[in-house]
């Protein structure tokens, strides 16, 4: 990831939106919204039913992928892992 300096607002925040979600893992808001459901990324929901994520579930998400990666052979980071070690979906 890079530095801190060159990182967004968006990047830097504590709690995502699914939108920022997406954006931060390089997946679509459909792709987060499918994980969500199925129990692969954590989140919580708002009063008004909206998901919210926390930045350190989401970095627990990639770490659990890389590792998923690792354990079934597949290569390293760069074998089809997005800009934040995510899964690309294609």
């Amino acid at each position: 990831m890079p530095p801190t300096g060159t990182l967004s607002r968006n990047n830097r925040q504590l709690v995502f939106t699914s939108s920022l979600a997406a954006r931060y893992l390089g997946v679509s808001l459909a792709t987060i919204r499918r994980w969500t459901d199925a129990g692969h990324v954590s989140c919580y929901r708002t009063p008004g039913g909206q998901r919210r994520f926390a930045r350190e579930q989401l970095d627990a998400f990639v770490t659990s992928m890389r590792r998923e990666g690792r354990a079934e052979g597949t290569g390293t980071d760069d074998a089809g892992y997005g800009p934040h070690g995510s899964a690309r979906v294609a």
